[in-house]
């Protein structure tokens, strides 16, 4: 009977700590993003300037930094009028060797895409910013960059390409 009491206590005992533990931290956002007073933001389309085109590059890679920011923060997407503004161009899709065979053949290829963004923060014009992003993937010399390993490559760069621009725009490490 007192071990079930004593039970009983120490659960309300941790409840009113984590309570207190909690209400002391605040809100913390696990990504480290900072939005302060924002509310909404917008991606607007991302251009394809590259001198080398690939259809479709430029829809995915903004739909793709859209869902970044919707999944890593509580902000509203919105078509115009945004608090946080992201605009820019795709200006590098290359594929070049990285490594060559004893018959002069690539090994491996490497597809590297780049893109410049400007971001503008209209709560905190200071944080503005205009920066180039650049992430690669390489494959095999022999494989097609087309079906699956197309795929692959994409999602690996924009990934990672997303990932930093959110990075340098909202993290607050």
């Amino acid at each position: 009977m007192y071990s079930q009491i004593m039970t009983k206590y120490s659960k309300c005992l941790l409840v009113i700590i984590l309570a207190f533990l909690l209400q002391s931290c605040g809100i913390y956002s696990f990504t480290g993003a900072d939005t302060g007073d924002a509310k909404s933001f917008q991606v607007n389309y991302f251009t394809n300037s590259a001198i080398l085109v690939e259809p479709g590059l430029d829809r995915d890679f903004t739909i793709a930094l859209q869902d970044l920011i919707q999944n890593q923060t509580n902000l509203e997407l919105v078509t115009s009028n945004g608090d946080l503004v992201y605009e820019g161009e795709i200006i590098e899709y290359r594929i070049a060797p990285t490594t060559a065979t004893a018959n002069n053949t690539a090994a491996q290829n490497r597809l590297t895409i780049g893109v410049k963004v400007n971001f503008y923060n209209k709560k905190k014009e200071d944080d503005d910013f205009e920066q180039n992003f650049t992430f690669f993937f390489d494959f095999e010399g022999s494989a097609l960059l087309s079906g699956s390993t197309k795929q692959t490559a994409f999602d690996e760069i924009f990934e990672r390409l997303t990932q930093d621009i959110f990075n340098a725009s909202l993290a607050n490490w």
